[in-house]
């Protein structure tokens, strides 16, 4: 027999046997010697972007529904290192929940490629008139128009508004959101499920109902999911529900509005540092947001705001719709 044939195929049994053996007898002396000398001291969150974002938060509580304004460590919504290049040039848009945040990002660089923007807020009207400030920095107009999503006439209004003072629409972006964390199921009363399913489903089918007559072939509509709507969260019950409900909703209205050539699609943010969770969570708890992701930190709006203008711009993403796009901070977060 030629054995070096053997040798080639593999070792024999014994032999195998012995060099895992041997292999892991080496691993447990570098476990052991990592042991002894105890842990390494902890690192701060991954950066990968073109700025350093921060990795620690204050540990503050703001109340309800959470004004950007008052925040310690304000969110960087403006991403200096971000060009536009018309890729939305003379669209007209919408942002519910725009005032600040994730919304007020999106507001910014829509207007930076081009777009005029509605920004539908409830009552926060410093952190408003500050992203009105930012757009028309960008030389686009912007117009801000106070009020509840959960009122289906306020949203007919909301739109008729903004044909009015833009002659046209072609961009929704569903983003108002309402949170509020419990303990257990049985924290969740009547009143506090219908709040957060009526602000987070409710509104996003009233908006996007108005909106859909002016609605032209190339034009989008972009929903604000969620991480926890693909995972779930133990003690985000009733948010996780509705929005697990936005991208089933997505999904649908994409395949309904198929034919029509206006696209839809959701963005589903994992931990983002903007006024819904300093409003939600105690301090404490703040203090730690965002650092159980893989990159170690919450994002910044900045980080998000890309993905809706991609999602947005017919020129980028023409044939894709019925797409949830997570930007989680963390990998497999589907």
């Amino acid at each position: 027999m030629n054995t070096s044939k053997r040798t080639n195929r593999g070792d024999a049994p014994d032999a195998t046997a012995e060099k895992q053996a041997r292999m892991q007898a080496e691993q447990d002396r570098k476990d052991a010697t990592k042991k002894a000398e105890g842990k390494p001291a902890a690192k701060g969150g991954v950066q990968a972007g073109p700025r350093e974002e921060p990795d620690e938060l204050p540990a503050q509580h703001i109340r309800k529904p959470g004004l950007e304004a008052e925040l310690e460590l304000q969110p960087k919504s403006h991403a200096p290192h971000y060009e536009g290049s018309n890729k939305l040039r003379n669209m007209a848009a919408i942002i519910t929940g725009g005032d600040s945040g994730i919304g007020r990002s999106v507001a910014i660089l829509f207007a930076r490629e081009g777009a005029d923007v509605a920004i539908v807020y409830l009552n926060e009207h410093e952190d408003a008139q500050e992203t009105k400030r930012w757009v028309e920095a960008e030389g686009r107009r912007c117009i801000l128009i106070a009020g509840d999503v959960k009122d289906s006439a306020f949203c007919d209004q909301a739109v008729e508004q903004t044909v009015k003072a833009f002659g046209k629409l072609d961009i929704l972006v569903n983003n108002a959101a309402f949170q509020l964390h419990a303990q257990s199921l049985e924290d969740i009363t009547d009143e506090r499920f219908d709040e957060t399913l009526r602000t987070n489903v409710y509104g996003y089918f009233h908006m996007a109902r108005a909106a859909l007559p002016h609605l032209k072939q190339g034009a989008s509509i972009i929903n604000t999911g969620s991480v926890v709507g693909l995972e779930g969260s133990p003690k985000l019950l009733d948010y996780s529900t509705t929005k697990g409900a936005i991208h089933a909703f997505t999904k649908s209205l994409a395949s309904n509005l198929m034919d029509k050539g206006i696209r839809v699609n959701a963005v589903a943010p994992g931990p983002v540092w903007t006024p819904l969770n300093p409003a939600d969570a105690p301090a404490e708890k703040v203090a730690e947001f965002g650092k159980g992701t893989d990159m170690k930190r919450a994002a910044q709006p900045e980080e998000l705001s890309p993905a809706y203008v991609f999602l947005a711009a017919p020129c980028c993403s023409s044939y894709i719709s019925g797409i949830v796009l997570p930007v989680t901070g963390s990998v497999n977060a589907i």
